[in-house]
């Protein structure tokens, strides 16, 4: 009735009837504005609450999670539990491990039992040395108790016990005999002195030996020991030697061995692949510690030594010197420093995929079945790369050229349609977004066998500067950085062919004062593996 009233309420001029349809199309179209502008709105606040979620359970994962990027659905969870369960399933029951069963034939659940099978491994011990200790009876227990003859010896029973010395300090007196001629002498003539020689130290007229010195470097970059815990240790062991000294020591050893490390600059500049990476290595300034960065340079196999280099900032100016003329290919994550370098060197740069499955997992919360499918594709690309591990690089790239193509064709397809249906703020979409922009960077691996995956090789080297930041805080001057680069190379690269920094130092430091420049090359620590496992070395 009320409809039916308004409508003969209506005036009968046509310009007001317009009048009236034309306010209510206004009022209809500002409802659907306003109605637009709220779910807009909405959808903002969604997008910045995921966001904030996102971002909060990254930085509660830096300081409280595991380093490792593992997907937290409960769709991965399960699986997992379904895995361990058919495993346990399947593993034989040895009875030894059961806990004993109570009077009625039920088991106690609360004891567990742990069964260690075998012996300790001896063979890991026979570089270890030998000090036999024998352990008779005494005199008056070596008669028969029975009969009081004399018992004879039948064999005996051996064990083992490792032992640990402590370190200690030894002072080598150099004594230089002098030699004169007396007849000379005796003649007025000048008498003809000569004093011996003594062997060239690393510090000239310096009072640490090679060996203490190598000590030094090897627990401050290789066992990250701030300078300060070894003041307190050598106190321990009888010696006083203040954390100053020991960093003038530490400057002084990196001048001696710079031109070992310019060598192994000059090797990695050879490298067909470099990867690299950066951090912060805070440096004492005045006000507030200046953010300086330490970058990684990682050669090839054939040319397999660990760079540092250290810089006052992240500007693009380090790595553009550190790779001027080098023209093949570099292993990076998407920092835009690295356009203008491998544009003006022209430099293939490859992507990492690592950090690509890293913007996905970062992102979980707020879209897990994208970052689930995600994660999940890229683990394909990592099952091909692991059955390409151990063939030549032609076999390899024939491999991915087969496999790993197909894959991501079907990955791209995925992408282009996640970035359709998400808001362009979504964190899903920023991951979506950093693939899509570094897709041809991340292609670079199936046109070059020898290209990595991912830029994990250096990642894990920015480890050992991280655990020196965290022990010793910073570096007291740009002398300072630079020296924490040259030590960290060698000590780095001497981790990475397996061989004892110490040792290799020590012989280092005593033979380099006295090596002809021609004949650095001997002394690199690869070159000088070979010669120490040879059987004429």
């Amino acid at each position: 009735m009320e409809d039916a009233s308004a409508i003969t309420s209506l005036p009968d001029d046509p310009q007001a009837l317009k009048q009236i349809i034309l306010n209510l199309s206004h009022e209809r179209d500002e409802n659907a504005r306003q109605r637009d502008e709220r779910t807009c709105e909405r959808d903002d606040w969604h997008v910045k609450f995921l966001r904030i979620e996102t971002e909060l359970l990254r930085l509660k994962k830096w300081y409280y999670g595991p380093r490792a990027d593992r997907l937290q659905t409960p769709g991965d969870v399960a699986q997992m539990l379904l895995a361990f369960a058919t495993e346990l399933e399947t593993r034989p029951v040895n009875p030894a491990d059961l806990p004993p069963a109570d009077r009625c034939g039920t088991v106690d659940v609360g004891t567990v039992r742990r069964v260690r099978r075998g012996r300790r491994n001896l063979a890991a011990m026979e570089n270890l040395l030998v000090i036999r200790k024998e352990h008779d009876l005494p005199e008056d227990q070596k008669p028969c108790p029975c009969c009081g003859k004399m018992r004879q010896r039948i064999g005996q029973e051996t064990s083992w016990q490792v032992e640990f010395i402590p370190g200690h300090f030894e002072r080598i007196e150099h004594v230089r005999i002098k030699y004169a001629c007396a007849h000379c002498e005796q003649n007025a003539e000048n008498p003809q002195i000569t004093l011996a020689d003594k062997p060239v130290q690393p510090i000239d007229k310096g009072m640490a030996g090679p060996g203490l010195l190598a000590y030094i470097v090897t627990s401050k970059y290789a066992d990250y020991l701030p300078l300060y815990r070894l003041e307190s240790i050598f106190q321990r062991n009888g010696l006083e030697i203040s954390r100053a000294t020991q960093s003038v020591w530490c400057g002084d050893v990196a001048d001696l061995l710079r031109p070992m490390y310019d060598l192994m600059v000059r090797r990695v500049l050879q490298s067909h692949v470099i990867c690299t990476d950066d951090t912060v290595m805070p440096m004492l300034w005045p006000g507030k510690a200046k953010q300086a960065r330490m970058w990684v340079y990682i050669g090839d196999e054939h040319n397999p030594y660990n760079i540092f280099d250290f810089t006052l900032g992240r500007n693009r100016d380090g790595p553009a010197t550190f790779l001027k003329g080098y023209k093949q290919t570099l292993v990076a994550d998407a920092y835009g420093g690295y356009d203008g370098v491998v544009v003006g060197n022209d430099i293939t740069r490859a992507g990492c995929w690592a950090h690509t499955r890293r913007k996905f997992v970062d992102a979980e919360k707020s879209h897990p079945a994208i970052a689930a499918e995600a994660a999940g594709i890229i683990k394909r690309l990592y099952a091909v790369e692991d059955r390409g591990k151990e063939v030549d690089v032609e076999a390899r790239l024939a491999l991915r050229q087969r496999e790993s193509v197909p894959i991501l064709s079907a990955l791209k397809n995925k992408l282009f349609g996640w970035r359709d249906q998400l808001l362009p703020k979504h964190p899903i979409a920023e991951a979506v977004g950093y693939a899509l922009n570094q897709w041809n960077e991340l292609n670079v691996f199936t046109a070059d066998g020898a290209v990595p995956l991912d830029n994990n090789v250096s990642e894990r080297e920015m480890k050992r500067i991280v655990l020196n930041r965290k022990n010793s805080l910073f570096v007291g001057n740009e002398r300072g950085g630079q020296t924490a680069a040259f030590l960290s190379s060698l000590t780095s690269t001497c981790r990475r062919q397996n061989i004892d920094p110490q040792r290799y130092l020590t012989q280092l430091l005593t033979n380099l004062p006295t090596t002809p420049i021609k004949q650095l090359e001997q002394w690199l620590p690869d070159r000088w593996k070979q010669r120490i496992c040879s059987p004429s070395g």
